[in-house]
């Protein structure tokens, strides 16, 4: 593994999960009108913390795509995925709780699962997938998913809406790695003729503006612990299936090695999980009030 891949990814590890957590704190006063609406993002606009949350977050995205670059996407997302020790980090920060044995819990899961998936996968470069229909299936079936939570997530925002929202905004994001590093790849190859006359740009781009309203509208309506949690375990895992479905990456599938994989993804499952309900995490200073006003509403 590169080292210059693990601080990239880790860098935007960082730079992710404290942006999200700035988010949540400006998202939660947004109007709750704005619910799934592009409106949402205009009046989250007016709000520094919000802006400044972004900025990290683009930062993040900016150096996970120079990681996606120089290395595989099965390996790049799951170290990206350790955005949440960052949340976590800085809601401690904020909360003062201590991790306890549910916060210590979750980050040994979190870390020693992205360790025994890559180091058992040994993820590695391979030939891409040329044949058009594989990309459309693998792509759409992942939208498709998304569209369906969301369409849920719309009957049930105070059930577990924002947790659909979350894994949909995942699986998304998960896509939108993926025509990141096919971008990458056409622009190295072929300069910005090339790159500027692909669909794959475009599609990260309208991937990526989808993803942060379905995010944002998550963070108004719920705490991070609702959504987070969801979102940083369906992206690594959909950005994976994109990497080996049609972008060529090779995990080792020996008996040993996929069962290790196997463990070392739900180590990360778990482990995101326990560190997303941990106490720590911001619950919101209006919840009692936000839920009262989606009740009305």
């Amino acid at each position: 593994m590169s080292v210059l891949v693990l601080a990239l990814a880790v860098s935007a590890a960082f730079c992710l999960g404290t942006g999200f957590v700035l988010q949540q704190n400006a998202a939660q006063h947004a109007p709750l009108s704005d619910f799934l609406s592009p409106r949402l993002l205009l009046d989250l606009v007016k709000m520094p913390r919000w802006l400044g949350g972004i900025g990290l977050m683009v930062v993040g995205m900016g150096l996970s795509a120079v990681a996606l670059a120089h290395g595989e996407i099965s390996l790049v997302e799951p170290l990206v995925a350790t955005n949440l020790l960052f949340a976590l980090a800085e809601s401690r920060r904020q909360t003062r709780q201590p991790l306890g044995r549910q916060g210590w819990a979750g980050l040994a899961l979190l870390a020693g699962g992205v360790t025994a998936f890559i180091v058992a996968g040994r993820p590695r470069a391979g030939v891409a997938v040329t044949d058009p229909v594989r990309h459309w299936v693998i792509i759409g079936v992942m939208v498709g998913l998304a569209l369906l939570l969301t369409t849920y997530a719309k009957k049930s925002r105070l059930i577990i809406g924002p947790v659909l929202l979350g894994l949909a905004a995942g699986l998304l994001y998960g896509v939108q790695d993926a025509l990141t590093r096919v971008s990458g790849q056409r622009l190295t190859a072929g300069g910005w003729t090339e790159f500027i006359t692909g669909w794959q740009p475009y599609g990260v781009l309208v991937l990526g503006v989808t993803g942060l309203i379905l995010v944002q509208s998550a963070f108004e309506t719920a705490p991070l612990r609702m959504s987070l949690p969801a979102l940083t375990a369906a992206q690594p895992l959909a950005g994976i299936v994109c990497g080996v479905g049609f972008l060529g990456d090779r995990l080792r599938t020996d008996t040993g090695a996929l069962a290790w994989e196997t463990a070392g993804l739900a180590g990360i499952v778990f482990g995101i999980v326990l560190l997303g309900l941990h106490p720590a995490m911001p619950r919101g200073a209006a919840e009692p009030e936000r839920e009262r006003d989606l009740q009305a509403g």
